[in-house]
């Protein structure tokens, strides 16, 4: 593992999230009256060691995603109309990457670090605040059934039929 890796993994005391996969940790949950949060930030990695990143899901709420520092990231986003788009997170302005990003609502949504990277470090919030029950994996069947032209993607970070789609309670909090 590399040392910067090993570090940061420390510091913020990273780990893997359910299902997904990304090493994270919360930064920021308020509670409304009735105990749902009414936002949410997390600061995230991806690294190839140990293997982080994020496979397939949509969230019920728009999420912010924020670039902090490392390597770049990919970001491939699988539309309910049909479309897909590829976005690259990083400070690489003349490459057309962005430090900021919205992924709409509803949008399928899987990212990772760029192929010779070491490791990337971002944030995402969400408002309302995110929440196990509002995570749904992405199974690689149905992905591929609404996503024929993405099948590398969907073949490398789709949830496998089969395996747990969703997230148990308090597993993200």
């Amino acid at each position: 593992m590399h040392p910067s890796v090993e570090q940061l993994i420390e510091r913020y005391d990273l780990a893997p999230l359910e299902v997904e996969g990304t090493l994270f940790t919360n930064t920021y949950r308020p509670e409304a009256d009735d105990g749902s949060p009414v936002g949410t930030a997390i600061i995230g990695m991806y690294s190839h060691e140990p293997l982080s990143r994020s496979l397939f899901h949509r969230l019920p709420a728009d999420e912010i995603w924020h670039f902090y520092g490392g390597d770049p990231i990919r970001l491939v986003l699988l539309s309910p109309d049909g479309s897909s788009d590829e976005v690259w997170l990083g400070l690489d302005f003349a490459r057309g990457q962005h430090v900021q990003y919205v992924i709409p609502a509803g949008t399928w949504q899987a990212g990772e670090l760029s192929p010779d990277g070491i490791y990337g470090l971002f944030g995402c919030t969400m408002a309302p605040g995110f929440t196990e029950a509002g995570f749904e994996g992405g199974a690689k069947s149905v992905l591929l059934a609404s996503h024929p032209n993405r099948s590398d993607d969907i073949d490398r970070l789709g949830i496998p039929d089969g395996e747990a789609h969703t997230m148990s309670a308090g597993s993200a909090s």
